[in-house]
């Protein structure tokens, strides 16, 4: 690895930049008068300009969030790069040589630019090639899978004609062909002789964030190609396949500003999601998914975590069924716990990926399986018990064997917790019997370094780290559906007769949106044996993690904002009021379904899901009156 870029040359590199030049890649500016330039900032949601540009002095400032510096300092916030790549990719672009603190130089960048404009006139020349007669087997391939000619021109696809034909067009452009070689764009045989790597393929360009074309995948058309079905470009000095993420130029914007990421596994899965509106998708380029894919995800996110618990970013992955899927789910799995992120999976329905999905069953379905995701926990724990026959005794004991070792691997406490109650109601055993389970398993993984234990070892990363503090009222989130939860909680916790036995327990069936208070939740759902014992609370605070146990107690003595003669008539109120909440999100998912089911085609179906929405009303008045 090189050393520092010498000082001299950053600041070579930042004079000879023009810095209304590159942010005016991502943002209109106008004159703003006195050598100044504005224009809506980048950074903040605005309705007027308050982003400034002065070129000369190579500076911005937005006076509506403070955000301000250099032509670096820009590049690492909308790119979400380092300091070094920001300075590097502005010296690739001036065809600047950079020089470092050793005497080395990791990657000679005059070279570097010639490899990325080799690249750029290549994927031109191949997008040119998609209209020849030639390239009839591509469009074909293309059409059969419901891309046409505006998604091809989307997504820069090309074709990389037989007998040579991008060798002979890049020569005459002036490119040697040890340059086409080393850009991956050329092959050399054993003789020496140099030939076209892609041949008679259609070609998908591979960029990097800022839309440099980095390389190439190419999937075979031909029955008398026996190559693989996808060909890449090898590794170069600028293309390495486990540092780059196909899709992620057109997707980078959304990631950030959803704090959403979906991961499927090739090219055209990739344009079937962003065609049909899920415009966070990403693939890898003929490599497995990981740790320096994870890097880059989370760069892009903004990936923090706060405290113990999980990030407020999705990261969802889609697998096919088949057993190359299955072993992508593990390999995924394994690398859970590097997101402060929540994780997901989502599985098509008869097992279509997402390109398939699309054509067979258009756009909604594709957003459907993004939105009907399932957590990567539980998707991992229902693979384990779909391994064992859960009818018997010794199919259940087993199945709890295999799948509590995965649930004493949730770093999260709060989500542990909940996925121990949810594999209990899974196998239908006792949650204490899942819970000894689980605190076992536990046991023998701290006394066996786990793989990823080892990894952060190796790497110099730090393995997650468990808040010294537990939560407490004064951290918890102060939106409305929080304070719901909060105030239903207090009242449960201080006047359980109140509320009564029926709402409470129902409680323990609620989604709630405070991760921390779920955790509450579950407490109380394990303590319903003891809600008219005197020491209730302390019951409460003996179930849940020792962490928790604080805010337990403070939810059990926080004053109820009610006067004494409404105190009863305001706790079952409130708890009420958190139920509704729960039964008009059932309602509003009844009726999506009903929405979506074509009553002639399943009419049996359509009835039930009627009777189960006069049942939810039913349910919503009783809880009103």
């Amino acid at each position: 690895m090189a050393g520092l870029i010498r000082r001299s040359d950053i600041d070579e590199v930042r004079s000879r930049t023009n810095l209304a030049d590159i942010v005016g890649d991502y943002v209109t500016l106008k004159s703003a008068g006195s050598g100044s330039m504005k224009g809506l900032c980048p950074f903040h949601e605005e309705r007027s300009p308050s982003f400034h540009v002065r070129p000369q002095v190579g500076f911005y400032h937005c006076f509506g969030c403070q955000e301000g510096g250099d032509v670096f300092s820009f590049l690492m916030k909308m790119d979400h790069v380092s300091f070094s790549e920001a300075v590097e990719r502005m010296a690739a672009r001036i065809g600047f040589e950079l020089h470092y603190e050793d005497g080395a130089a990791a990657v000679d960048h005059g070279n570097r630019a010639r490899i990325l404009a080799a690249n750029q006139s290549a994927a031109e020349f191949f997008v040119a090639q998609l209209s020849s007669d030639e390239a009839e087997p591509g469009r074909a391939f293309l059409g059969a899978r419901g891309f046409d000619q505006s998604a091809a021109e989307r997504f820069g696809i090309g074709f990389a004609p037989r007998h040579g034909a991008l060798g002979k067009h890049l020569r005459t452009l002036g490119y040697k062909d040890d340059e086409l070689v080393e850009a991956g764009l050329l092959g050399r045989g054993d003789r020496g002789d140099v030939y076209d790597r892609f041949r008679g393929r259609l070609v998908w360009p591979i960029r990097d964030t800022t839309g440099a074309t980095l390389g190439f995948g190419a999937r075979k058309l031909l029955d008398d190609d026996q190559g693989p079905k996808y060909l890449n470009t090898p590794e170069t000095p600028v293309y390495h396949k486990s540092q780059v993420l196909y899709g992620l130029d057109l997707a980078k914007k959304d990631i950030a500003r959803g704090r959403q990421v979906v991961v499927v596994e090739g090219y055209t899965d990739v344009m079937a999601c962003h065609l049909a509106g899920v415009t966070t998708a990403v693939a890898t380029c003929g490599t497995a998914f990981g740790v320096d894919h994870i890097k880059m995800i989370r760069r892009v996110m903004g990936d923090v975590a706060n405290d113990n618990t999980r990030g407020t970013g999705e990261v969802i992955f889609t697998f096919d069924p088949d057993a190359a899927g299955q072993k992508a789910a593990s390999r995924a799995f394994e690398e859970e716990q590097r997101f402060a992120a929540q994780t997901f999976v989502a599985v098509a329905p008869d097992g279509l990926d997402p390109c398939d999905l699309r054509l067979n069953r258009g756009d909604d379905a594709v957003r459907r399986l993004v939105s009907t995701r399932k957590p990567m926990f539980e998707f991992m724990i229902r693979r384990q018990l779909a391994e064992h026959n859960l009818d018997t005794v010794e199919g259940r004991v087993s199945a709890l064997r295999a799948a509590a070792p995965v649930v004493a691997g949730i770093r999260d406490q709060a989500l542990s917790v909940g996925y121990i109650r949810n594999l209990a109601g899974w196998l239908g055993v006792d949650i204490n019997e899942v819970g000894r389970a689980v605190t076992s398993a536990r046991k023998n993984e701290a006394s066996t370094p786990s793989p990823s234990t080892e990894r952060s070892a190796r790497s110099n990363e730090p393995a997650p780290e468990v808040a010294e503090h537990g939560p407490s009222l004064t951290t918890l989130p102060t939106d409305p559906a929080t304070r719901l939860e909060r105030d239903a909680l207090m009242a449960i916790l201080q006047h359980p007769t109140d509320v009564g036995l029926d709402y409470i327990t129902r409680v323990g069936r609620v989604g709630f949106a405070d991760n921390t208070l779920s955790v509450v939740r579950d407490g109380i759902a394990t303590s319903l044996d003891h809600v008219d014992a005197p020491d209730w609370l302390q019951r409460v605070a003996d179930e849940v993690p020792v962490l928790f146990s604080t805010l337990v107690k403070q939810l059990g003595v926080a004053p109820i904002p009610q006067h004494a003669e409404l105190l009863a008539s305001y706790c079952k109120g409130v708890v009420a009021s958190l139920l509704e909440r729960d039964v008009l999100r059932r309602k509003r998912d009844l009726m999506g379904s009903l929405q979506r089911l074509d009553a002639t085609a399943d009419p049996q179906r359509y009835e039930e899901l009627q009777r189960e929405l006069v049942a939810t009303e039913n349910e919503r008045r009783a809880l009103r009156e």
